[in-house]
């Protein structure tokens, strides 16, 4: 059990550099190391909210909030990511769509990272009814797996040209920690998991370290670019992991 909280940690660090909470790692370390599975997802959405929520902060005070373009997203994703967090569903069938969400989030994140070094795009308007159905779908999926969604959300805008990189950063982290609260409230209606995750506190406490010196490293040391390639590299790896399991 020790070894966990230090993966924790430095997948906290890691993705707290790129604006992100790191929710998809957090669910295959947990299944890799025989966790519950039916806990897997409040646990790595409580990650994601004390992850973010730094990132969030920061993001506003520096000015890049666009308010326009992150609500129809939530309009979707909230109740979706309450619903989908209340759904119980089996664990080969998780596993499968974890794997699914892994390796995607992974090659998006990679082919990604090229956009953080760009500023200079011509920003497109985007109909709400198209924002509000893409939040709805994110929403959903995040809710029953256990992941904010922002892995997601953010390629999809800057594949659109939706906004400045700074406000995709910005809309991506916001979107990952409301989309986390909803989760968490869906997997609350869930018989026993308040109890189960209490014995998981040391997570808690070691990511919420992790973010914090994840924001100096992001600040101080490495661009955001390079930040994006360690842990899209990160995220194929596990999902990999994941996969020969599923074979074997």
């Amino acid at each position: 059990m020790f070894i966990l909280p230090i993966l924790f940690f430095v997948t906290a660090i890691l993705y707290s550099s790129v604006g992100f909470g790191g929710g998809s790692t957090y669910l295959a370390l947990l299944l890799i190391w025989d966790v519950p599975y039916y806990i897997f997802p409040v646990i790595a959405l409580f990650c994601n909210v004390i992850v973010v929520s730094g990132n969030s902060i920061n993001y506003v005070r520096a000015g890049n909030f666009n308010r326009r373009l992150i609500i129809p997203y939530l309009i979707g994703s909230i109740p979706f990511a309450f619903i989908g967090g209340s759904i119980n569903i089996d664990k080969y069938i998780f596993e499968i769509l974890l794997f699914f969400v892994l390796s995607v989030a992974g090659i998006l994140l990679l082919i990604n990272s090229n956009s953080f070094k760009s500023e200079n795009i011509k920003i497109n308007e985007i109909n709400n009814f198209i924002s509000i159905i893409i939040g709805s779908i994110l929403g959903f999926v995040s809710g029953i797996v256990g992941i904010g969604g922002g892995i997601f959300l953010s390629p999809i805008l800057f594949l659109m040209k939706a906004g400045y990189p700074k406000q995709i950063a910005t809309t991506a982290s916001l979107f990952i920690l409301i989309n986390s609260i909803s989760g968490i409230l869906g997997q609350l209606t869930k018989e026993n998991v308040i109890n189960e995750i209490l014995n998981y506190w040391p997570l808690f406490i070691v990511v919420l370290l992790g973010g914090q010196f994840g924001n100096f490293l992001n600040i101080r040391f490495l661009s955001n670019r390079i930040l994006a390639v360690m842990t899209s590299l990160l995220v194929i790896f596990v999902a990999v992991r994941l996969g020969l399991r599923l074979l074997g």
